[in-house]
């Protein structure tokens, strides 16, 4: 069974380009395009890995990852965040609110896969 993966970002072209990249990997993959569409899919569908963009309309990326953390029952997803702002700051405050990793865009395709892999597998250790 392939990794479910949620990818959250207000940007068309992104989340088709993310999708894309990542059903050609083999994963099964669920889309939204703003903060509140996106905890409610992962909240409800519960993807394996969260790809999530921080600058959305409604509710921001980080606020969601919090939500995410929040909720108790089942582990949270893995979140990757995955966005334009590139300050040590913004890094810093994703890593403590509790993402896997920060990728900053634009990102190469490999990069991206290979950080998915690892973070799979290291959920799964």
């Amino acid at each position: 069974m392939s990794a479910k993966i949620l990818v959250v970002d207000d940007e068309p072209d992104t989340v088709t380009l993310l999708a894309m990249t990542l059903t050609r990997a083999g994963y099964t993959v669920l889309k939204a395009n703003n903060g509140r569409a996106g905890l409610e899919l992962a909240l409800s569908e519960r993807p394996d890995l969260v790809i999530l963009d921080i600058m959305l309309p409604d509710l921001t990326g980080l606020d969601v990852l919090k939500a995410l953390r929040g909720k108790h029952g089942a582990p949270p997803p893995i979140v990757i965040l995955f966005t334009a702002k590139s300050r040590v700051e913004d890094m810093v405050e994703g890593m403590e609110a509790g993402a896997y990793k920060y990728l900053v865009k634009p990102t190469s395709r490999e990069k991206l896969l290979e950080t998915v892999k690892t973070a799979l597998a290291d959920a799964n250790k």
